[in-house]
């Protein structure tokens, strides 16, 4: 899966914005922390959900059900206003 290139990501420093283009079909602006952007981040190249997981164990300090549930839910909410395509 990949982010869609409808959608545009921009993290400000403090949270990750996710703007959808014209042509995106989802009016409004997605707004998250740091973890929420560094799955966009990912996203931005071919990644499966486990990928995803992996690189942000790395990256994050906590355990990895958490992690996993927390990608698992951003992945279903970013598919759903169709920001991912798979």
């Amino acid at each position: 899966m990949k982010l869609n290139k409808e959608f545009i990501n921009h993290y400000t420093g403090k949270e990750s914005i996710l703007v959808p283009t014209g042509a995106a079909g989802f009016f409004g602006l997605v707004k998250g922390n740091a973890t929420l952007g560094a799955i966009l981040e990912l996203l931005e190249k071919d990644r499966t959900e486990e990928e995803l997981i992996e690189k942000l164990s790395e990256r994050f300090d906590g355990p990895k059900d958490k992690i996993a549930a927390d990608v698992s839910r951003a992945v279903g909410e970013l598919k759903k206003i169709g920001a991912i395509d798979d």
